[in-house]
């Protein structure tokens, strides 16, 4: 396991955070940091038709190694870390045989993880915990999945007596951006289906998502002296907060769970002349999903019919969709790997993801793409961890998918 420990930590250490107000493909140039080492690292291990083409995308095959047909299957990882927070100079910290106690990540600054707060950290009692210092994320999104990938097929290579068909795997740019699918040539990658390694827990296999959009609310006052402002000012801040509060207050990211959507203000900049707010709607129901934007427009287009004029201003744009449409025809592809973490004694948890992955946008372009667990927690802060462990047992699993897709078509 020290290997997959030590390529997951050469991993992390690359920064490759992506910019979501750049528009440009890959949005940062430091993810080619880590494209570049990959491409090497692949050849050396001997995958085959090793690629990075112009948009940052890396695919690889391994080829059968059978003599009868099998199905090509492929699995994706995104090489690029959330914008939400900092990703540059990781320093991982260990903490192996892990207590259950806090762990105090940065004594300085008084950062701790803590079970009281974080109650996963106790499923992973007795192993090997790897963190952050408290000052950056750690990358487990998705540089865990990236070793696993990679740990797999290095496997698969040293021990030809298992028994597979061709794979092709992928690493994506600019997935938590929502752009890591968009230049994704699915005829290029040849499979006839994926899985994305980028869930959380161990066990968790999703083939439902939220539906997605992004709206940018506008609003235009009007500055004048303060002192001379009755009737005059129009103080946009304030317009701002009206809006916020109209929306129900109930149905934002921290008051639900499950299959609950909701309305998330993830930005605001504003002075008195003009205020604008980002947010993202969410919900996997995709009638409820329409619901929330008309609703959101409402909310806007009455603010203006009071105000007497169109002050507020709302664009919203769809990002991706529920990818349980596209997979329920294929099912035996997500069958295939809930048997492959129950033969490797894993309690598979199927559920569906309060988010997205590259795996809904393919799934809309012809490539039906579940997603598995790739181990860590926390993930876009300070916070996040992986249990080294959880890293060996979505490897294993990986080469488990790959053995029972042979198998079953003998």
């Amino acid at each position: 396991m020290q290997k997959i420990i030590d390529r997951f930590v050469k991993y992390v250490k690359i920064d490759t955070q992506s910019d979501d107000n750049n528009p440009d493909f890959p949005s940062t140039e430091k993810q080619w940091d880590l494209a570049h080492l990959l491409v090497e690292e692949l050849n050396e291990i001997g995958m085959k038709d090793v690629t990075l083409d112009a948009n940052c995308y890396i695919m690889a095959t391994l080829p059968s190694n059978v003599d009868f047909k099998v199905p090509t299957i492929g699995f994706v990882a995104h090489i690029d870390t959330s914008p939400d927070f900092t990703g540059t100079n990781v320093k991982p910290q260990f903490h192996p045989n892990y207590d259950g106690k806090d762990i105090v990540l940065n004594k300085e600054q008084n950062i701790v993880l803590s079970p009281s707060y974080f109650d996963d950290l106790l499923l992973y009692k007795g192993q090997t915990l790897i963190t952050t210092d408290g000052t950056t994320l750690l990358g487990a999104d998705d540089k865990a999945g990236i070793t696993e990938i990679v740990s797999a097929m290095e496997y698969l290579i040293n021990h030809p007596e298992i028994k597979h068909g061709k794979i092709r795997i992928a690493f994506t740019p600019d997935e938590e951006v929502g752009k890591g699918a968009h230049m994704f040539d699915v005829e290029k990658f040849g499979a006839e289906w994926a899985y994305t390694m980028d869930g959380s827990q161990v066990g968790e296999l999703e083939y439902e998502n939220f539906n997605a959009a992004g709206a940018k609310v506008t609003i235009n006052g009007k500055i004048v002296h303060p002192g001379y402002a009755k009737g005059k000012m129009i103080n946009s801040m304030l317009i701002a907060s009206d809006f916020i509060a109209a929306l129900p207050k109930n149905e934002v990211p921290e008051k639900t769970e499950g299959y609950e959507g909701f309305f998330h203000l993830h930005g605001m900049s504003g002075e008195v002349e003009k205020t604008e707010l980002e947010y993202i709607i969410r919900d996997h129901d995709l009638k409820l999903f329409e619901g929330r934007k008309v609703l959101f427009q409402k909310v806007a287009d009455d603010f203006n019919k009071k105000l007497g004029s169109d002050i507020i201003q709302v664009e919203i744009k769809d990002q991706y969709f529920n990818m349980r449409e596209k997979i329920e025809p294929v099912m035996h592809i997500v069958d295939i790997a809930e048997e492959a973490m129950k033969q490797l004694n894993i309690k598979p948890l199927i559920k569906a993801i309060r988010g997205g992955t590259d795996g809904s946008q393919l799934s809309y372009k012809g490539l039906p793409c579940p997603n598995i667990f790739a181990g860590g927690h926390n993930f876009h802060g300070r916070y996040e961890y992986v249990a080294a462990e959880s890293i060996q047992l979505a490897t294993d699993v990986i080469i488990k998918i790959v053995q029972i897709t042979a198998e079953r078509a003998k």
